[in-house]
């Protein structure tokens, strides 16, 4: 006998003929009622209308349907509180939230509407009980404040798992790392508190973003403890972090024994992983076992595989793409797309192509795309088109320190000192300052963070002996540098540390992440290191990952 099919829902118009007819007064019904058609954006005016001739005095819940009803409409929302507090009738838990997630979606437009909500629920004293505390902690979030989120998750008296799942998503969310791994350890040490999908799958978003493999290993071991592992957002999320931390091997082990159940977010990430090494062949290879799957690919499955072209230097394969976006799969390229492609033309050296690619795509070309055709230039030492390119960079954002510092390199590259010293006087009068290098480590599941000239590490004077020896055995092997003060830039640093630590075994590669372009110097300095310690040194920079062989190469053949 076939199973019973569950009855199609009722029609809110049906159920509330229904409740007419039989004269009920049934608080619960009407709430849910109210709440039935508030789904619809047609039938939501009936929902105020029913508010309003309840057959009883409106309750909190009643209120909160009504607000919850409003989801699309701030300022409404809003002037139904004003009445509610006129009436008077105290907010609950229940009403302030559904507010603020409200509120939340209008940013920053009513962030200011949502500190004097979080000013009311302080005199009714809202904020330290868990549902209305995670509430706001959502909604500084929100509003990239994550200083005030954490103040908020701080004044709440019973930290459950909604709220630190919140406030570790959050976190990540507003590219607070270091915040959102420290709050998921608190968590984890409170047996009291259970980890759940998005807690672990936020803390793996923090983890990525550190490129922090050991930190996403031990996330990981615990995500199979806590039953979580089989979960696809934390599967998701783990494909992405090792494909960020540099392992698209790990990442591909974790998305095969997901992949009967993956979805097209699942597909893109391990996509994403082969992207960031530069391997367009495997990424390809998954674009048509995805295809074989039935699933339609997006705008993100094609960014991932432009970007592995990109990285892996195939401008024509890259051409390729972008047609058979449109023809085949009817999906429309964006200006990131062609960013991707003018960045590719620029690395083979088709730097008129891709000038001519930016003036006439059908996307106004922003900020990036002139920097990506600067940077271009800059390693083929074509002045001319740099100077084009940084002059169309500094009309969009004349704030764009990069700019002025790779127009500045390749003025002094090629002689010219006049121009050189007029690119940093522009620099200086605009009141514009060189964006800090930083580069850090883990080393034992704990992120050292460097600057250039560090001197805070409690091991600075063994980091500081140990880069004195490198400088030395990679001067035998022919390495020469005059200048001294680039002798401690961060990426060095760490990498000193990293020797010095002895945390890294034969056989293993020493990681550094740095969150600016790592300069020329450092890089010739890095294939010499890597010979010298006899082990890879693997770095991940702003624009792609540079892994360095004991052969003394590295694996973007000079271009990044």
């Amino acid at each position: 006998m076939p199973a019973a099919s569950s009855p199609p829902a009722m029609d809110p118009a049906c159920l509330h003929a229904r409740l007419i007819k039989a004269s009920s007064t049934d608080r619960a019904l009407h709430n849910n009622l109210i709440t039935l058609y508030s789904l619809s954006p047609s039938t939501r005016p009936s929902a105020l209308r029913l508010f309003r001739y309840l057959p009883f005095t409106p309750t909190a819940a009643s209120w909160t349907a009504l607000i919850s009803a409003h989801s699309n409409d701030p300022a409404a929302a809003l002037r139904l509180l004003v009445f509610m507090l006129r009436r008077p009738k105290i907010p609950s838990q229940a009403s302030f939230s559904a507010l603020l997630k409200t509120l939340s979606s209008s940013l920053p437009s009513f962030l200011s509407s949502g500190l004097q909500i979080h000013a009311l629920a302080h005199k009714i004293a809202l904020p330290r009980l868990p549902f209305s505390g995670s509430a706001l902690v959502h909604f500084y979030c929100k509003a990239r404040r994550p200083r005030d989120a954490l103040n908020a998750f701080e004044e709440i008296s019973d930290q459950d798992e909604v709220c630190y799942g919140a406030l570790v998503v959050g976190l990540a969310q507003n590219h607070c790392a270091a915040d959102a791994l420290s709050v998921f350890a608190t968590m984890r040490s409170d047996s009291a508190v259970s980890s759940t999908m998005y807690s672990v799958s936020g803390a793996l978003r923090a983890a990525a973003h550190l490129a922090a493999l050991e930190q996403s290993r031990i996330i990981h071991a615990h995500a199979a403890v806590a039953g979580l592992e089989t979960s696809l957002v934390v599967s998701t999320a783990l494909v992405d972090a090792y494909g960020k931390s540099g392992i698209a091997s790990d990442a591909r082990k974790v998305f095969e024994g997901m992949v009967t159940d993956a979805n097209l977010v699942m597909w893109n990430a391990m996509l994403g992983a082969y992207a960031q090494q530069g391997d367009s062949e495997r990424a390809t290879q998954l674009f048509n076992d995805m295809v074989r799957q039935d699933f339609r690919p997006d705008e993100y499955t094609f960014l991932a595989l432009l970007t592995a072209c990109s990285n892996a230097g195939l401008a024509d394969e890259s051409e390729r793409w972008i047609e058979l976006m449109i023809s085949r799969y009817g999906v429309v390229p964006g200006l990131e797309h062609y960013t991707c492609l003018v960045g590719v033309m620029a690395r083979v050296g088709r730097l008129v192509d891709a000038e001519r690619l930016a003036l006439t795509m059908p996307c106004e070309p922003d900020a990036a795309v002139w920097r990506t055709l600067l940077s271009g230039s800059v390693v083929h030492h074509a002045v001319d088109m740099a100077t084009v390119a940084g002059q169309r960079l500094l009309e969009l954002d004349h704030r764009d320190d990069s700019a002025y510092v790779m127009l500045a390199n390749i003025y002094s590259s090629t002689g010219k000192k006049d121009e050189t010293a007029k690119v940093w006087t522009e620099m200086r009068d605009h009141g514009v300052k060189k964006e800090g290098g930083r580069s850090w480590i883990e080393v034992r599941g704990e992120v050292h963070v460097f600057i250039a000239g560090d001197r805070k590490h409690e091991r600075m004077a063994e980091i500081y002996a140990k880069l004195m020896e490198l400088m030395e055995e990679v001067g035998k092997l022919g390495y020469k540098e005059t200048d001294e003060d680039l002798w401690y830039h961060s990426e060095r640093l760490a990498v000193a540390f990293g020797v010095v630590s002895g945390s890294v075994p034969k056989g293993k590669s020493l990681r550094v992440v740095k969150n600016l372009r790592i300069c020329g110097d450092c890089h010739e300095f890095f294939k010499y290191v890597s010979r010298v310690i006899d082990r890879e040194i693997v770095v991940r920079d702003v624009n792609r990952y540079h892994m360095f062989h004991v052969e003394g190469c590295c694996t973007c053949k000079d271009y990044w």
